[in-house]
C-alpha cells in the first residue's frame, strides 16, 4: 500500500503524552508540511504558533480548564474524568489561528487542511497528535488577548485549533473505524 495511505489509516487522536521533548527537527518537519498546505486564492490565511515551553503549555493547560468550568460544566467534567488536563500532557503543540477578514475566502476551510497537513506529518515522523479545540476556552476568553499577545499571536488573527504533539504513553487507540454508510455513490 501507498505510504501516504498507510500514514492516513494509522493516525489516531492521542490523548496520553510522555513528557519527552520533542526534537527541534521533528518539530520543524511537522510545521513545514503545514505551511505547505494549499489555501484559496494561495492567500494562506493562517498563523501557526509553535510552543514548546512546558511551563508554558501547563499554565495555557490549566487557564483553559479553569475558563471551561465556568462555562461548559459538562465538558469540565469530562476533562476531570479524563485527568483534568485539556492539553493532556503533551510536551508541544501548534495553535493554529485564523486572519479575520471580509471575502467569500472561508478561512476555516484553509486552517482545516493546514490542520489535516499537520496531523498526517506527525504520524509520518512517529510522533502522535491529538486535535484540540477546548483549549480555546482559555484563547477566547476574558483572557484571550493577554494569552494573544504572550504568545506573539499577531492582530486580526484568532484561535481556531491547537494540535499537541509528543509520544504516546503507550501503544494508543486504534484508529476509529471506518464507516462506509457515510458515502453516497453515483454510478453512470
Amino acid at each position: 500500500m501507498n505510504a501516504t495511505l498507510e500514514t492516513i489509516q494509522r493516525r489516531y487522536a492521542c490523548r496520553s503524552f510522555q513528557s519527552t521533548p520533542v526534537p527541534d527537527d521533528l518539530l520543524g518537519a511537522v510545521v513545514e508540511a503545514g505551511l505547505h498546505a494549499p489555501s484559496a486564492v494561495n492567500r494562506q490565511p493562517w498563523r501557526l504558533v509553535v510552543i514548546s515551553d512546558k511551563s508554558v503549555i501547563d499554565e495555557l493547560d490549566a487557564a483553559g480548564v479553569a475558563r471551561l468550568s465556568q462555562f461548559d460544566p459538562a465538558g469540565y467534567q469530562r476533562i476531570l474524568d479524563r485527568g483534568g488536563r485539556l492539553l493532556y500532557n503533551c510536551p508541544a503543540l501548534v495553535l493554529v489561528l485564523t486572519e479575520r477578514m471580509e471575502s467569500f475566502v472561508k478561512t476555516e476551510l484553509d486552517a482545516g487542511i493546514v490542520v489535516s497537513h499537520l496531523l498526517l506529518a506527525a504520524t509520518a515522523v512517529g510522533l502522535s497528535s491529538c486535535p484540540c479545540a477546548l483549549i480555546g476556552a482559555a484563547l477566547t476568553g476574558p483572557e484571550g488577548e493577554v494569552w494573544k499577545r504572550r504568545l506573539e499571536a499577531p492582530d486580526g488573527f484568532d484561535f481556531a485549533l491547537a494540535i499537541l504533539l509528543g509520544y504516546a504513553t503507550g501503544p494508543g487507540q486504534a484508529p476509529h473505524a471506518v464507516d462506509w454508510s457515510k458515502v453516497s455513490k453515483l454510478t453512470a
